[in-house]
């Protein structure tokens, strides 16, 4: 039967911090598998993985810099020294494998040689049931791509490393290494069920149009041949002035771009981050020109009552009851959410229904839906529940 334990820390020691958290997330399991470990940037990731390390032995650690705070059972986290949150697996039956390393030569051959070193650490030849993916922002689709090369068409859940300001301040971090550039993976090898919800909650407009230029994958140049702020404004009413550089990733968080699937199934989000001088916009994930993109929107409201409905989502989906939850909250919302963010707290809380999870704000989401691709996307939530 799977184990599970939250724990957290705010000491203004980061070494402390580290230690508290994994000395109370390991009680009554036997042998810890996994522990995700999502920490601040504000703490210093070296001496928290020490203090995590000093409790967990060789206990697997895999996890990254969380955008501003965490959630767990206790509510919003966060301190003005940071924090760190520990949500620690323990399963006779589970076996898990745990590898990451810098970017290398590309990602994709990144990816490539992490997947083996994650079936080599996990004792096993074979693909995993699913696995877990933290990556750099920029080029998840690559990272997962070179896993793929490996293990094939496996279930995947995560989300990108994040920091408080978008400045590339993030980490990502294993047992042995911390890095700013590069990609780790969790592979589960259990019979036991785990359940994904890869959403955005949005809903869609009547405003879609073509892309007709894109450059380097991820800055949006045209829609419909007309310069993409430019479109994006008049779909919206938005002045252009809302829409200039910095500006941008905040006016957009209710009201995104999405992409659908080849079959229609699932609207990727796609966050517009920065508006250029000649009015295009760096997008947050990878765009295709002759494919369409769609306006979407949500209020507050509707950003807050997805969380809990996801969560239902996901205990619904779960054959068998739930032995903990890890919640792939995207760090932009979260930003949209502002002040109300302990009315999120509450509805995991209450849907979680005394079940351990933790919830990480992230620069990047990972899922799939109904045997689609393995995808990446924006201002999105990856919420996954591990069979008991």
């Amino acid at each position: 039967m799977l184990k599970s334990n939250v724990a957290w820390s705010t000491n203004e020691d980061s070494y402390t911090q580290g230690k508290e958290t994994a000395e109370k997330a390991v009680v009554d399991l036997v042998q810890t598998k996994v522990a995700f470990l999502y920490t601040s940037v504000d703490s210093d990731v070296k001496k928290v993985l020490e203090g995590a390390k000093s409790e967990l032995g060789t206990a697997p650690i895999v996890g990254c810099t969380s955008s501003a705070g965490i959630i767990t059972p206790d509510g919003f986290i966060s301190g003005e020294k940071g924090f760190t949150g520990i949500l620690a697996l323990g399963d006779p039956e589970l076996e898990v494998g745990v590898a990451g390393s810098a970017k290398q030569k590309s990602a994709r051959e990144t990816g490539r040689e992490v997947a083996k070193e994650a079936m080599k650490n996990a004792g096993k030849d074979v693909p995993p049931a699913y696995f877990y993916m933290v990556a750099s922002p920029g080029e998840e689709e690559d990272y997962v791509k070179g896993i793929e090369d490996v293990i094939g068409r496996v279930p995947i859940f995560g989300g990108s490393a994040a920091d408080n300001t978008v400045e590339g301040k993030w980490s990502i971090y294993t047992n042995d290494s911390v890095f700013n550039d590069g990609v780790a993976v969790a592979f589960f090898y259990t019979d036991k069920p785990m359940a994904n919800v890869f959403t955005g909650e949005y809903n869609e407009t009547t405003n879609s149009g073509v892309i007709t230029k894109v450059k380097d994958k991820r800055t949006l140049v045209e829609i419909d041949g007309v310069p993409a702020i430019k479109k994006y404004a008049e779909w919206t009413g938005a002045k252009l002035k809302d829409l200039d550089a910095d500006n941008l990733l905040v006016t957009t968080i209710t009201k995104p771009l999405g992409v659908k699937d080849r079959l229609g199934d699932l609207v990727a989000i796609r966050h517009p981050m920065y508006g250029n001088k000649d009015k295009s916009m760096n997008i947050g994930a990878n765009l295709a020109e002759n494919t369409a993109i769609i306006q979407m929107e949500a209020s507050v409201d509707e950003l807050i009552n997805s969380t809990g409905k996801t969560m239902k989502e996901v205990n619904k989906e779960l054959p068998t009851d739930a032995g903990a939850y890890l919640l792939v909250h995207c760090g932009g919302r979260r930003l949209g959410i502002g002040d109300r963010i302990d009315e999120v707290a509450k509805q995991l809380k209450k849907e979680a229904k005394g079940v351990p999870f933790i919830a990480v704000f992230t620069f990047g989401e990972y899922g799939v839906y109904d045997h689609g691709s393995n995808t990446t996307g924006g201002l999105m939530l990856s919420f996954t529940a591990f069979g008991k």
